[in-house]
């Protein structure tokens, strides 16, 4: 068994938030990417879109996601699917930090995986 500890002090400001990617990680070959992520208060991450799905599993806190003309609120305990396209960004307006894992997978990461390359999709 290996467990892979949050660490903190080892997150990096990307992108309008704090975060740690879970890949690369030794020994972890798997069909999909994703971070732990820390939303401040008052922050919002970057308006993107792209061809991955992706999904938000709320750990602490609550935020907004916005999604096309939508916007949803998520608190700790509740997932989010995104569809591939679909522009989004996530918006803390409280007064606490929003933390949440996001998993993004698509085909080119499945086939990478299923060819036994799992490092090229990085």
């Amino acid at each position: 068994m290996t467990i892979r500890r949050r660490e903190p002090e080892n997150l990096v400001r990307a992108h309008g938030l704090d975060l740690r990617l879970l890949h690369p990680w030794p020994g972890l070959d798997t069909p999909f990417r994703g971070a732990w992520c820390v939303l401040r208060p008052g922050d919002v991450t970057e308006a993107h879109a792209h061809h991955e799905r992706e999904m938000f599993i709320a750990l602490s806190g609550r935020a907004e996601v916005v999604c096309g003309d939508g916007r949803y609120e998520l608190a700790a305990g509740d997932i989010a699917l995104m569809r591939a396209g679909v522009e989004h960004h996530i918006v803390n307006g409280h007064r606490e930090d929003f933390s949440y894992y996001a998993i993004w997978w698509g085909p080119e990461m499945a086939a990478e995986f299923l060819a036994g390359r799992p490092e090229a999709a990085s």
